[in-house]
This record gives C-alpha cells, sequence and structure tokens, in this order.
C-alpha cells in the first residue's frame, strides 16, 4: 500500500505542475517536454472527468472544474488507502 499511496502523492504533484504551466500561454522551448509529459500523464484522468463536468463559463473565461475533483478524489481514495 506504501508505493501506492506515494504513487498518489507523486500524480498530485504532476498535477500541480500541470495546472501552472497550463497558465503559461507560450510556453519556452526548454520547458516543452515537462508540459508535454504532465498532459500526456494528466489527459487520461483529466479527460473523462471534463467530459461529465464540462468547464464552467465565466462571461469570456472558462473555469476547468476537472483538475479539482481529480485532487478530491485523489483525497478520498489516500484517505481510504493510505491510513
Amino acid at each position: 500500500m506504501a508505493i501506492v499511496c506515494l504513487l498518489l502523492q507523486l500524480y498530485v504533484l504532476v498535477l500541480i505542475a500541470r495546472i501552472i504551466l497550463s497558465w503559461i500561454p507560450s510556453v519556452p522551448e526548454p520547458v516543452a517536454p515537462l508540459a508535454n509529459g504532465t498532459r500526456a500523464l494528466t489527459d487520461p484522468v483529466l479527460e473523462p472527468v471534463r467530459r461529465v463536468v464540462p468547464p464552467l463559463r465565466i462571461g469570456m473565461a472558462a473555469l476547468d472544474l476537472s483538475p479539482i475533483l481529480v485532487f478530491i478524489g485523489i483525497q478520498v481514495l489516500s484517505g481510504i488507502l493510505c491510513r
């Protein structure tokens, strides 16, 4: 179980990196592989959540709630598995 708990914690860090990198409109070339890697690791989890809960429209902008829901899911899973 300790490995699963560690992987969940690492995934949270990857998800945080994905969120931060999404705020940068044009990712500089040295950071591009990191951005592509975080997308490759997080999209398989975020995309199904986005299909169920579409982004929240706020005027001209949209707030993607999928990372928040995935964070909550990871916390619930960690609470169950990592006691």
